[in-house]
């Protein structure tokens, strides 16, 4: 049986990637088949689309994912939908189960159906989500929660988040904002309200300051997207605070050893391999309280997939991208 799918024909631009149609997966015994109803596209999607890697890590990298064009040809990595069917040995969902996920780096979810296994990074969906809404968590909640937690984020502290208008940082604020933090959102003009919207105390517009020159000290700095100064971040930070990176380059990386070695602040890095199904459920149950939601700037279909990367691409998103994907019969 055939099922819709986006195929990354070549490393390029948007226009590589192609509707096709492909044989639909069957789960193994300790695997779900999951008909996924919505996915996302973020700027890490885009980057493993072009292949924009960092210099240290290129040939590594192009050998892992494939030296002419990815070897996994479906990209995506969030989910959310309805499980199928389940593989004899699973025991965690069951048929008709709701559900959101993550793929890691395995990806396949910008299609109709994807099978994964019950141990992996999946979760019932929060009830009170639609399937756009709770596809744009696994990913963006979960590396916010990591670095946050890797940071030691305690009630009071004052945190400042740059890049906090995108997939990562609009989690990160309301993260840090359920562990009583005092939150400083910095992105561009267009996106401040929106910061300030979902619980950010103070909003910084990076076109027109630079906060490493405020004189502003943080106890955490959560540098989303990799662009603040390297030494002006660490001297913005308290005794014994913590610089949380989670778009690193090597230069940061060998930086940050030394900062971290040297001196009482921290360089802390996170890495995607470390997303757990329990800090799923976490995130599940606090959007059921109430204390995250999500932040969806436009929706677009999966045959719009082309258009939808180069929206990410130009840089302007608030928030989330999300996938809808149809089927005939859906309820």
């Amino acid at each position: 049986m055939k099922m819709k799918a986006i195929e990354c024909t070549k490393y390029g631009p948007p226009e590589v990637l192609e509707l096709t149609e492909v044989e639909k997966p069957s789960p193994k015994n300790n695997e779900v088949l999951i008909k996924i109803y919505a996915t996302t596209v973020f700027a890490g999607d885009c980057e493993l689309r072009r292949f924009q890697m960092p210099i240290w890590m290129w040939l590594l990298a192009r050998i892992g994912f494939g030296i002419r064009g990815p070897r996994k040809k479906i990209l995506g990595q969030e989910l959310a939908g309805e499980i199928e069917s389940a593989g004899k040995d699973v025991k965690l969902f069951k048929e008709g189960d709701q559900v959101f996920g993550n793929t890691n780096m395995s990806l396949g979810a910008y299609a109709q159906y994807i099978s994964l296994p019950e141990d992996g990074v999946l979760a019932i969906k929060p009830t009170n989500m639609t399937y756009e809404q709770a596809a744009t968590v696994p990913v963006g909640g979960l590396t916010a929660l990591y670095l946050l937690r890797k940071g030691n984020i305690q009630s009071g502290q004052k945190v400042l988040i740059n890049g906090a208008g995108g997939s990562i940082g609009t989690y990160a604020i309301q993260i840090a904002k359920y562990y009583d933090a005092e939150v400083t959102g910095v992105d561009s003009t267009k996106k401040l309200d929106m910061l300030r919207s979902i619980g950010a105390d103070h909003v910084i517009d990076y076109t027109q300051e630079d906060f490493t020159k405020s004189g502003v000290s943080y106890d955490v700095i959560f540098d989303v997207v990799g662009k603040s100064s390297f030494s002006g971040s660490i001297r913005s930070l308290k005794q014994n605070g913590r610089y949380l990176l989670a778009n690193p380059g090597m230069s940061h990386l060998v930086r940050g050893l030394w900062t971290s070695k040297t001196s009482s602040k921290k360089v802390i890095s996170g890495a995607t391999a470390t997303h757990k199904a329990e800090d799923l459920v976490f995130l599940k149950e606090l959007i059921e309280s109430g204390k995250i939601k999500s932040v969806i700037d436009r929706r677009y279909a999966l045959e719009q997939m082309v258009e939808a990367h180069r929206y990410v691409d130009s840089g302007h998103k608030k928030g989330t991208i999300a996938i809808t994907v149809e089927h005939n019969n859906k309820t």
